[in-house]
């Protein structure tokens, strides 16, 4: 008898993360709208999430896949050569979703016909001071947060890989995410727009994201991010918009006040007048003078590390001209 298809394949690929597995899991048992599989795909793993996995078994239409590392965009084209849905979803392991997730997406495709589609991202109240913060200066418009997935945007949408979602036939003719290692969602989301297919933001269908725990990690991944919007300018010249160049002008403005700073001491009030604005609206909306310190540090590192990024893949490719795809922090990315 054939398998019944269901209306979403929720696609999760995972690197050393069966906790957070668990806890994602564990809240797609929760979904008010309960039409969809589960496939979760370990990326050459060392901490293995097979035994989390069958825990749910019994709760869950979840297939669970063991394959050699590849990276995220590849681990999540073997999810979807394997999936039945009409439509997949993509998420990152250290989400976890609310009841009704599932229901605004559905609903959200009641509104008309869609090809792809994303949701923007929260923090939950179980995440610690440090994933607040960070989520802040992620989704923050006193950074870049605009740009991310919100009411507020300062460039088009592009849908992340923390919560994306795409017809199962679009996917498939676009040949799914490439080959990249960073930046490779937003290369997936430029072909689904230069595709002509029809790209949307559903607000309502948000997630809790815990993205890095600390400002080393966080450096990391947003340094890459900047790294990954030059490889993409690269491959898509008209991807670059004036707003990507924010961080880059952020970090170098600072460099210069420290210049300035030597000559003239006022020119530094600057900074301590971001911060505070910063401070202020980070803890009036968590709530917390603790979340509103870590916040201003986050917010410089997401603003500087991706601007350093960026100003290092720019002058290695467009200005010393070296071809190929930049990278950094591979081997160690997670450390």
């Amino acid at each position: 008898m054939a398998e019944e298809t269901p209306f979403f394949s929720i696609i999760i690929p995972v690197y050393n993360r069966p906790d957070e597995v668990q806890e994602l899991l564990e809240s797609l048992t929760q979904q008010t709208y309960t039409d969809f599989e589960t496939l979760l795909v370990e990326d050459g793993s060392t901490l293995r999430c097979d035994t989390v996995a069958q825990a749910y078994a019994d709760r869950l239409a979840i297939r669970y896949f063991y394959k050699d590392n590849s990276g995220p965009g590849q681990s999540r084209n073997y999810g979807a050569e394997r999936a039945r849905g009409t439509y997949f979803i993509i998420l990152d392991s250290d989400c976890i979703l609310p009841a009704g997730y599932l229901s605004a997406v559905e609903a959200g495709l009641q509104d008309g016909a869609v090809d792809a589609f994303g949701g923007p991202d929260r923090a939950h109240d179980s995440f610690t001071d440090m994933q607040k913060a960070i989520n802040y200066a992620m989704t923050s418009f006193f950074t870049t947060g605009g740009i991310r997935g919100g009411k507020k945007k300062m460039d088009k949408f592009y849908p992340r890989s923390f919560n994306m979602g795409i017809k199962s036939e679009v996917y498939r003719k676009l040949g799914g995410f490439s080959d990249m290692r960073f930046g490779e969602d937003i290369d997936f989301s430029i072909r689904i727009i230069k595709g002509g297919y029809d790209c949307r933001l559903f607000p309502d269908a948000w997630v809790y994201h815990k993205r890095r725990t600390d400002l080393k990690k966080f450096f990391k991944q947003v340094h890459n991010s900047g790294i990954a919007r030059i490889n993409l300018y690269k491959k898509y010249p008209d991807s670059l918009k004036l707003v990507h160049l924010l961080p880059a002008l952020f970090t170098v403005g600072v460099v210069l006040l420290l210049l300035v700073s030597t000559v003239c001491p006022y020119a530094l009030t600057l900074l301590p007048a971001y911060a505070l604005a910063l401070f202020v609206d980070a803890s009036l909306r968590n709530k917390s003078l603790c979340v509103g310190i870590y916040a201003v540090a986050a917010s410089f590192v997401q603003l500087m590390g991706y601007g350093t990024g960026f100003l290092r893949a720019w002058w290695r490719r467009c200005i010393l001209g070296r071809s190929g795809e930049m990278q950094a922090f591979r081997k160690n990315f997670y450390k």
